[in-house]
Order: C-alpha cells, then structure tokens, then sequence
C-alpha cells in the first residue's frame, strides 16, 4: 500500500506544474479580466507557429530514434472505435438522445486533448522520447476521428454518408499546421542530416516555449466557458473519456503485447481531458452545447488525477 500511494504522489507531484500553468491561464481570464482577444491571439500563435515547430523539430530527428511500434495505432484508434460505439448506446438508451445528439455525446469519449495538453504532459511523465510516438497518433488522429463523427451524423440525418464530405474531412486535416509540421519533419528526417543551425536555432527556440505556452492558453481557454445545463450527459462523458476509454486501450495493447514506452503513450493520451474540437462540434450542430462545455471543464480538471493514476498502474503492472 504504501508503495501504491508513493508511486501515486510522485506521478501527480510530476503533474503539479502542468496544471499551475493551466490555472494561471484561467486566472488571467477571470481575475485580471484579459481580453478575449488576447485569448484567441496566443491560441492562434501557438496551434500555428510554437507546436507546429516543437513536433517538426522532433520529428526531424526521427532518424535517431528507436522506430515506433505503428501498432500503437491499432490500440489507440480500435479503443475509439469501440468507445465511440458504446457511447453512441449509452446515448440513446440512458439519455434518450436523437442521432445528431449521440453522435456528439460519444466524441467526447474518445476526442483528447492531446495537442494542447498531450503533448506537454507526455513530455513531462514520459520523457521527449515518447513524442515520435504521440506524433504518430496525432497524424491520424483528426482524420480518423473526424471521419468517424461525420459519417455518424450523415448517417443520422439522412440514412447515408457522402464522399465530398470525408473529402473535406481529409484537406483540413492536411491543411493543419500540426499535422504539417510533423510531416515536415519526417521528411527531413529522411534525409538523416542535421538541421542547418540558422533553421534549427529559432525552431528550437520557439519549441522550448510550445508546452509551458499550450497550457497557459488552455487554461486561458477554459474560462471561457461556463458550467451550465447537461451536467448528467457531461458526468457520462468524463467517464467515457477519462476512465473508460484509457481501460480500453490499455486492454488491447496488452492483448497485441504492444511495447511498455508505446503502451504507456497510448493511454496517457487516451486518458486526456474531452477535446475542444467536441465543443466545437456541438456548436456546429447545435446540440449539447451545455454539456460540451462542461465536460471540457470537469476532465480538464479531474485529468490531473486519473492520468497520474494510469501512470502509476501501468508502472506497477510491468515493473
């Protein structure tokens, strides 16, 4: 026992200052009253210019590493398959809520936050060598999830999907700055040289800043949203999203005897706060907006439990 609450403590003492950044963020919101403008400014600067270059200054030295494990992907994605199932049945029978409505209900179950808050966190509890392996998951992600949801909601609303729409799906995801940087830097990494020092200066520099900046904005981001109605269908979500599908995932890396370090990444990023991209989506919709928002709030919060708490079990599992 002993032993479980040291392993336990170390994980959230490690985690501590991750979600310091995150709260002096929201209290820049709503103690000093910043504009929301400057919310929007830093959110921009950061999606498109700090993260963008901290994965392409990884992945440009993908060479170096060990090579990843792609069937993290299996694990990973065949989790958000299933959750997303099984979200779209809780909808409908606890929740009684139409196509359109369920379709958004499970996205929140399986749609992280693993750029905003992934990849700090992963850099901090697993160390810079689990990025190439969070790239890979983030290359597919918006892609396979978004495709997903749209298709559910197509199919919901008309009893049929159509290929324009995966079409769009697929150009904004090659459009995305993240997805572009990575990309980026897998292809120079092909080349197996060094960045020339003039690119890798003010890359690296602009890389060092990405993390701590990515949390401050996060929680600058946070307080824009309010704790409204929904506040069952947003308990369900976190439990979905913060409980279930990390169990589901850690579950099938075991079955495919996926390696510790690849394990370990899937189900940090599966255990990650309920993605903005959801709300997002409710808006669009018009759906769930209450519960949305309020999901984002509440696994933003409790995800500085639960992901220590997977942490430490999967350490204990294979020590």
């Amino acid at each position: 026992m002993a032993e479980l609450t040291e392993q336990l403590t170390h994980q959230i003492y490690l985690s501590v200052p991750l979600f310091l950044l995150i709260i002096t963020g929201y209290g820049l919101v709503r103690i000093a009253r910043w504009p929301e403008s400057v919310t929007e400014a830093l959110n921009r600067f950061c999606f498109n210019v700090a993260l963008p270059c901290m994965l392409f200054k990884v992945m440009s030295e993908f060479y170096k590493s060990p090579p990843v494990d792609a069937r993290l992907l299996f694990a990973f994605f065949g989790s958000c398959l299933l959750v997303y199932l099984f979200g779209r049945l809780v909808a409908a029978k606890l929740f009684h809520l139409d196509g359109v409505s369920g379709s958004v209900f499970a996205l929140g179950g399986v749609f992280s936050n693993n750029v905003m808050l992934g990849i700090p966190v992963a850099t901090i509890l697993l160390g810079q060598e689990s990025l190439p392996s969070v790239a890979l998951v983030l290359v597919f992600n918006g892609l396979i999830l978004w495709t997903l949801v749209t298709i559910s909601v197509e199919w919901a609303r008309t009893g049929n999907f159509s290929l324009p729409g995966i079409g769009r799906t697929l150009v904004s995801v090659i459009r995305n700055p993240i997805i572009i940087g990575i990309l980026l830097g897998i292809s120079w990494s092909a080349l197996h040289q060094p960045l020339p020092y003039v690119v890798s200066a003010p890359v690296s520099m602009l890389a060092q800043i990405a993390a701590p900046l990515s949390l401050v904005t996060l929680g600058m981001s946070l307080a824009g949203y309010k704790i409204c109605d929904g506040l069952r269908e947003s308990y369900a979500i976190c439990v979905l999203k913060l409980i279930l599908q990390p169990l589901v995932i850690w579950l099938l890396a075991w079955a495919i005897g996926l390696p510790l370090q690849e394990s370990k990444v899937v189900v940090l990023l599966g255990s990650m706060a309920v993605g903005v991209n959801v709300y997002l989506m409710s808006q669009k919709f018009q759906v769930l907006q209450g519960a949305s928002a309020t999901s984002l709030l509440f696994s933003t919060v409790l995800s500085a439990l639960t992901t220590p708490l997977f942490m430490m079990l999967m350490t204990l599992y294979y020590s």
